[in-house]
């Protein structure tokens, strides 16, 4: 059986309020929804996040 990864938004913090989740076979492919997720759920620009941001998300993915 393989992992499970995912990521809920309202674990990131100012995001608490949000219902968005992914989950997904890899995490890479975790990332490319989150960063869509951002896009049209929060207006973000995902490439303008810098390592600091990064590294912060990528402790809210879980494998399971």
């Amino acid at each position: 059986m393989s992992a499970i990864y995912s990521y809920a938004c309202k674990d990131c913090e100012g995001l608490e309020t949000c219902s968005g989740e992914v989950k997904a076979a890899t995490e890479d492919e975790v990332w490319k929804l989150m960063e869509l997720h951002a896009v049209i759920a929060h207006g973000e620009d995902p490439s303008s996040w810098d390592d600091e941001t990064r590294q912060y998300l990528g402790t809210l993915i879980k494998s399971g």
